[in-house]
């Protein structure tokens, strides 16, 4: 076989079967051959939303997912896609062409199309090689495959020089992941025995669930886990989906006061799929301080150089979340706790937060209120939904007054990286095969990075409803203008023309589009948008004033940046 087809055979042993990228005359084979073998095969507009589109694909199947870049400016353009995915700890092996050799060892200038991409990427991700020779070509896919999902899950880069993926090969079937590299690592049975140990004993237990439950798609065990515990279930920002079950009792740390008094009562921690990062203030600063002296800290772990690194840990549990949660439920199955009275008066408590903050919302306005727009816009998200997020200071706005408790939620929380939302979106549901309704909440300014891929959802008829507040300005950036050199002050850099229409660009690429500047018509262009069976957008136009100076739990969220105070 030629190269590139066993480099498809080496990836479908791992169940990937989609491929994202822009196809130049290195890939054009390989591309061809894909589509035939039946492959997802989707080329954007930009190979930066591409990557961002593997990303997506990687959060929805737990697995890696497959990008790939054409020589030179090609992969310029994934350099974006491939920071996103190294802080937000997605596997994504991202694929190059190169010039042959002979035109990269030479030192005539002038030559087209052309730089050393290996320098310029090996810091960003977790492997960089090159297929050199064609009987290579398994020991350093694998390797990649090997390093992605090895330890802290991150990605990797692959390139071949254009004269080797057309050579030939002679070589057996390719063998399943478990043949070369170390699948579902367990914890030592030691280990789990004094976790569970430390569970019994524990008198407020709490789980402290981050954004690799989802990514690892393992909810269900995590559900019987806490189930178990009877604990609630305290959200870090990255970690915004819902378990299926879990709903009620799952409480945002830091924007929810069920979270913070769950916090600062706990006497055990119970932590999976977190780095405990600045948003949770490392696990030791800010709510963790009270009953610091007498909190047990339990970490589920994949990276064993991780443990101890931002707090110290009681009983590392090493290994993978998938493994390692199914052995705590097994030695707690015979000992379940029984919950608390203080769980039931936090559900309430939360509950009855939600519910004022739909019903005290600001409404009546034109333009919107931010804070009635996501309002509006969450309480008409479909039950089975996919979420997207994307912007400043409108997600600033979500983390408060989102209506939705959506079990699948996209957003870049650890690198902030804006105009992910769309991207991201259009990923997910390609991953899972464009059934479930997505919904992109997101500002205008961040959904005009990736615009053009509005015809990659019409292409690809994807059941995907844009909601965008437009205030034709950096919101959260005014905001700190306003704070810096107080209102009426000069803000440079910050405003646009306000005469564009994004329903009305939505409509040019096909999409259906629809312009809303009061509260009342938010939630019915929702449901006409997702009727037209097209992709929709819809215009919400937002209050600038608003939008800048009024975003809740704003200085929660800059303690996330407290230097020297975690």
């Amino acid at each position: 076989m030629k190269v590139y087809e066993r480099i498809l055979e080496l990836f479908e042993a791992e169940g990937i079967n989609t491929l994202f990228g822009i196809p130049d005359p290195n890939f054009v084979h390989l591309f061809h051959l894909a589509e035939e073998r039946g492959w997802n095969v989707v080329a954007p507009h930009h190979e930066e939303s591409a990557g961002m589109m593997a990303e997506g694909v990687s959060r929805m199947t737990g697995k890696p997912a497959v990008c790939i870049g054409t020589l030179g400016p090609g992969l310029a353009n994934l350099s974006g896609a491939i920071m996103c995915a190294k802080v937000e700890n997605t596997p994504v092996i991202f694929l190059g062409g190169q010039r042959a050799r002979i035109t990269e060892q030479r030192v005539r200038r002038g030559r087209i199309q052309f730089v050393q991409q290996m320098p310029l990427l090996e810091n960003a991700v977790k492997y960089s090689a090159s297929i050199e020779y064609a009987d290579q070509t398994d020991e350093i896919i694998r390797e990649g495959l090997r390093k992605a999902v090895s330890g802290t899950p991150g990605p990797v880069y692959i390139e071949y020089p254009q004269h080797v993926i057309l050579e030939e090969l002679d070589v057996p079937a390719a063998v399943p992941p478990r043949r070369y590299r170390l699948v579902g690592q367990t914890a030592g049975p030691d280990a789990v025995a004094a976790a569970a140990a430390a569970i019994r004993s524990a008198t407020q237990p709490i789980l402290l669930v981050g954004h690799g439950v989802h990514t690892a798609r393992a909810g269900e065990s995590v559900k019987q886990l806490a189930d178990l515990m009877a604990a609630p279930v305290i959200q870090t920002s990255g970690g915004t989906s819902y378990i299926p079950g879990l709903e009620d009792r799952t409480f945002p740390y830091g924007f929810s006061p069920s979270a913070v008094e769950a916090v600062v009562q706990s006497d055990l921690c119970l932590a999976i799929g977190t780095e405990l990062g600045e948003p949770v203030h490392f696990g030791r600063g800010r709510h963790w301080v009270a009953g610091e002296e007498s909190r047990t800290w339990i970490l589920v772990e994949q990276d064993p150089a991780a443990i101890g690194v931002n707090r110290p840990i009681d009983v590392p549990l090493v290994g993978d979340l998938r493994a390692v949660v199914p052995q705590l439920v097994d030695a707690l199955r015979d000992t379940p706790r029984t919950a608390t009275p203080q769980l039931a008066q936090w559900i309430e408590r939360d509950a009855a937060r939600l519910a004022e903050l739909a019903e005290t919302a600001p409404s009546g306005m034109s333009p919107v209120h931010p804070a009635r727009m996501i309002v509006e816009a969450t309480k008409a998200f479909p039950a089975d939904g996919i979420m997207a997020r994307d912007g400043g200071a409108t997600t600033i706005f979500g983390w408060t007054y989102s209506q939705a408790k959506p079990h699948d939620v996209m957003w870049n929380q650890n690198f902030g990286h804006l105009g992910t939302g769309l991207p991201y979106a259009i990923g997910a549901s390609v991953a899972e095969g464009g059934h479930r309704p997505v919904m992109l909440v997101t500002g205008d300014s961040s959904f005009q990075f990736q615009i053009a891929e509005l015809e990659t959802a019409v292409r690809l008829q994807l059941p995907l409803v844009c909601v965008v507040g437009v205030d034709y300005a950096w919101g959260l950036e005014v905001g700190v203008y306003k704070r810096t050199f107080g209102h009426g002050s000069r803000e440079t850099g910050v405003h646009w023309g306000t005469g564009t229409r994004l329903d009305k660009v939505a409509e040019g690429f096909g999409c259906y589009g629809e312009y809303v500047e009061r509260d009342e018509d938010i939630a019915p262009a929702i449901k006409r948008a997702y009727a037209s069976g097209k992709p929709g957008v819809i215009h919400v136009a937002v209050d600038p004033k608003a939008n800048s100076e009024e975003m809740p739990s704003y200085d929660e969220f800059r303690t996330w940046y407290a230097e020297g105070q975690q």
